[in-house]
């Protein structure tokens, strides 16, 4: 399983220095949530902050964009430095076109599903992504409880994607940490994004390496 640090958890006044250290702690991806008032009920940053933290790290930049119309920008965050640009199913923007703008800038594609979203929403997109990230807490604040009755939506797709011979990768969002992440790891999920559990760990190291050991 691969451990995706959420910067949302990080200081954001040494957010570069925050990055190496979860780079030296054994992290996998670095996970970084735009969001614009719009989408979401909360502002975070955009690209011009990726662009100058992105010198701290070469592990891949998960960029994961709740906004309304994340068409509009993928060129910005492509420019920036992002490895994966994941949006929302709910979004504005056409899909179709949204993921083939990333895929024409050598990018990672993913589609991301809310709580109250069914994991079929994503089905007529399979063959065209890299990723799928099931929400596992209500986008737009940190440091929220894990809602386990999502999982199930690992297995739909998981189970469609071995149906059409598809090979994807399944990334969740929200609350995972020690005591959370066997649940994660037995539904199926590859790519764990965690926030507190790391950042607020008196050890990140020890803590990554809890978690990767499921």
């Amino acid at each position: 399983m691969k451990i995706a640090p959420s910067l949302l958890s990080c200081d954001f006044s040494v957010m570069g220095d925050e990055i190496k250290r979860m780079d030296i702690a054994g992290a996998d991806w670095m996970h970084l949530d735009v969001m614009d008032g719009h989408f979401v009920p909360n502002i975070t940053f955009g690209a011009p902050v990726i662009k100058w933290v992105r010198p701290y790290s070469d592990k891949p930049f998960d960029v994961h964009l709740m906004i309304s119309e994340p068409l509009r920008y993928i060129d910005d965050f492509a420019d920036a430095g992002a490895d994966i640009i994941t949006f929302h199913v709910e979004c504005d923007s056409d899909i179709d076109a949204t993921i083939e703008k990333i895929k024409s800038r050598g990018i990672k594609p993913g589609l991301v599903i809310k709580p109250n979203t069914p994991a079929e929403a994503v089905f007529p997109y399979l063959d065209k992504l890299a990723l799928v990230l099931v929400m596992t807490v209500e986008p737009g604040f940190g440091g929220q409880s894990f809602m386990a009755d999502m999982l199930p939506k690992v297995g739909a797709i998981k189970a469609e994607c071995q149906r059409r011979g598809i090979d994807l990768l399944i990334e969740a969002d929200g609350g995972i940490g020690e005591a959370t992440i066997a649940q994660a790891a037995q539904a199926g999920i590859d790519v764990c994004v965690a926030g507190t559990a790391v950042f607020k760990a008196e050890d990140a190291a020890k803590a990554i390496a809890k978690l990767k050991a499921y």
